[in-house]
């Protein structure tokens, strides 16, 4: 109960912020989605942006309600701010939970505090379209395996921070803005290209505006595979699911708007389905909402990974009557508008 109590201050707190606010919590049915979608049942769970710990108590919960206890993720976080350090370590302690969370100088892009750790899941809520990060004071670092991140804007200093903390078999599930899938800036659409052909990208869901208090922007989530061929799953090497659930989300007030259970749902079983996953559905394409694309169809589409490039439109309902049917009622219509008309000039 405790916990609960920290967690919906902390909620308030970021509410009232307003910009502040994103620096330490991100929304609940965002952060559920990302836990359910990367399944991180035992091992090493890194965020290396991890403001109030909200991702580790949500997996810790995850673990739980699979008759888990929460001690089978090892918990490594880190965070630039000491106010918000606190507020998470805090987290961590009401909920039962200990890790090593760390708070250095400037931060995971430029200083990292676990450099050796090979994660076997990243889960984080980056800051957005970071720019002036300091990208010259780290230009040789080896995590740039895919090309050098601008300084005008760190997402792609934080995707290879991310994929660089991967063990083998290890899986990342990230929020960033949606610039992040199309932008061709300062080299981000050849990093884009090289994550590509390494078969890293697995996942992409485009999500709808509204759901930060911080911002009003749409977002999306990246999800990274080391293995995409694991024997307990589907081989999907070359193939990337695209799903678009822009259109999603309920209205909770003027401003803000929230992913239903059922919503949720939809996106973890569309992605289970797809993965192959022992249980799921079998996964088919639906056009308008998720699609599986292999990397030659990304290739031509120039390496952008927006789902609507990939997904189409709906499919329109049938139309059950025949184009002779309508003609004809159409037709009638006019004859018996016409003889009315005639009637009527004959009266006059």
């Amino acid at each position: 109960m405790l916990g609960r109590v920290y967690e919906y201050f902390i909620k308030e707190f970021a509410r009232s912020e307003g910009h502040r606010g994103g620096e330490f919590y991100t929304p609940a049915n965002v952060v559920r989605l990302l836990v359910e979608m990367l399944q991180p049942y035992k091992g090493r769970i890194l965020d290396p942006a991890c403001g109030s710990c909200g991702m580790f108590i949500q997996s810790a919960k995850f673990l739980q309600a699979r008759a888990g206890t929460g001690d089978e993720l090892a918990i490594y976080g880190q965070e630039l701010n000491q106010a918000t350090w606190r507020i998470g370590r805090m987290n961590l302690a009401i909920h039962g939970l200990s890790g090593n969370v760390a708070m250095t100088q400037g931060g995971s892009l430029l200083n990292d505090a676990h450099p050796s750790l090979k994660a076997d899941f990243v889960i984080a809520n980056p800051p957005f379209n970071q720019k002036k990060w300091g990208a010259g004071q780290v230009a040789d670092d080896a995590r740039w395996k895919w090309g050098l991140p601008p300084d005008g804007n760190a997402n792609y200093a934080w995707i290879q921070h991310f994929a660089s903390h991967l063990g083998p078999n290890g899986r990342a599930g990230f929020v960033l803005a949606n610039g992040s899938l199309t932008s061709t800036q300062s080299g981000e659409d050849t990093i884009r290209q090289a994550l590509i052909r390494d078969d890293l990208v697995d996942c992409i869901v485009a999500l709808p505006a509204r759901l930060f208090y911080t911002t009003g922007i749409p977002v999306c989530l990246w999800f990274l595979d080391r293995n995409k061929a694991r024997a307990d799953e589907r081989g999907r090497r070359g193939e990337t699911l695209v799903i678009d659930a822009r259109d999603m989300g309920r209205k909770v007030s003027s401003t803000q708007i929230e992913l239903s259970d059922d919503e949720i749902t939809r996106l973890v079983t569309t992605y289970q389905a797809w993965r192959g996953m022992n249980g799921a559905r079998e996964y088919a394409d639906e056009p308008g909402f998720c699609a599986s694309a292999a990397l030659v169809t990304i290739e031509k589409a120039g390496f952008t990974l927006s789902p609507g490039r990939y997904v189409g439109a709906p499919l329109e309902e049938e139309d059950t009557v025949a184009f002779e049917e309508r003609m004809a009622e159409r037709v009638e219509k006019l004859e018996a508008e016409m003889a009315r008309e005639r009637a009527a000039g004959r009266r006059g």
